[in-house]
C-alpha cells in the first residue's frame, strides 16, 4: 500500500478516534446557533456577520486535535513506536497536522455553503481561507502547549485562560490592529481609511502566519526531548 495512504488512514484514526466527532457536531451547532440567533434578531446578513459567526465554530474544530493529540498517542501507546523510529514523529505529527488543516478548511467549506445556500451569498472558498489564519495560529499554539504539559486537559485550561484573557485585553490594546487574532477583515472600522485597513489586514495574516510556524518548529523542538514523554 501507498505510504502516503498508510500514513493518512492511521492518522485519521487516531484523529477521529477520540472525541472529535463530538467537537465537530458541537461546532456545527454554535454556528446554527449563531445565525438563528441574527436572523431571530432581524440582522441582516453580511461578510462580516458571517465571520463572526463561523470565527469559534472553527477555531472548535482545530481544538480538540490540536490540544490532545499528544494525549491521545500515550492513551493508544504509541508514543513508543513514534520515538523509537528517529525522525518518524515528526512525519507523523507533520503529516497529521496537515491533514487536520484540510479537513477543518474542508468543514469550513461545508459551513460557508450551508450559509450560502440558506442565509446569504458568500464566497465559501474565500470565508474558508480567511478563517484558515486564526485556525492556523490556534492549532500550532494548542500544539506547541500540548507538548509542553504532555496532557490534554492542562492544554484546554491554558488555551481556555489565554483566550479570556485576550478577550479582556482586546478592547484596551490590540482591537483592530495586526496583533489582533479574531480581527474580522470583513469590517472596515469607521475610524480608519480602507487602504490602511487593508494594509492591516496583511500585516494580520503574516503575523498568524509566521505566529503559526514558529509555535509548530518549536514544539516539535520539544518532541526531541524523548524522555519526557516516555
Amino acid at each position: 500500500m501507498n505510504p502516503l495512504i498508510t500514513t493518512s488512514s492511521f492518522n485519521l484514526k487516531i484523529i477521529f478516534g477520540g472525541r472529535f466527532l463530538w467537537f465537530l457536531l458541537t461546532s456545527f451547532l454554535l454556528f446554527a446557533y449563531f445565525v438563528c440567533s441574527s436572523i431571530w434578531r432581524g440582522e441582516i446578513p453580511t461578510d462580516e456577520m458571517m465571520y463572526s459567526h463561523l470565527f469559534f465554530p472553527a477555531l472548535l474544530l482545530i481544538f480538540y486535535p490540536a490540544t490532545f493529540g499528544i494525549q491521545n498517542d500515550a492513551d493508544n501507546r504509541i508514543l513508543e513506536i513514534l520515538f523509537g523510529i528517529p525522525g518518524y514523529m515528526y512525519k507523523v505529527w507533520l503529516s497529521r497536522l496537515l491533514l487536520i488543516y484540510v479537513l477543518v478548511f474542508i468543514m469550513l467549506i461545508v459551513y460557508s455553503i450551508v450559509a450560502y445556500v440558506l442565509v446569504y451569498p458568500i464566497s465559501p472558498l474565500g470565508m474558508a481561507y480567511r478563517l484558515m489564519y486564526p485556525v492556523l495560529f490556534m492549532g500550532g499554539l494548542a500544539f506547541y502547549f500540548s507538548t509542553v504539559t504532555r496532557n490534554g486537559n492542562a492544554t484546554a485550561l491554558l488555551i481556555i485562560i489565554l483566550g479570556i484573557a485576550m478577550v479582556f485585553l482586546r478592547d484596551s490594546f490590540f482591537r483592530d490592529t495586526m496583533w489582533d487574532i479574531s480581527l474580522n477583515p470583513y469590517r472596515i472600522p469607521e475610524n480608519i481609511h480602507p487602504v490602511i485597513w487593508e494594509s492591516t489586514v496583511m500585516k494580520n495574516r503574516l503575523f498568524l502566519g509566521i505566529g503559526a510556524l514558529v509555535f509548530t518548529l518549536m514544539a516539535l523542538l520539544n518532541l526531541q526531548k524523548r524522555e519526557k514523554f516516555i
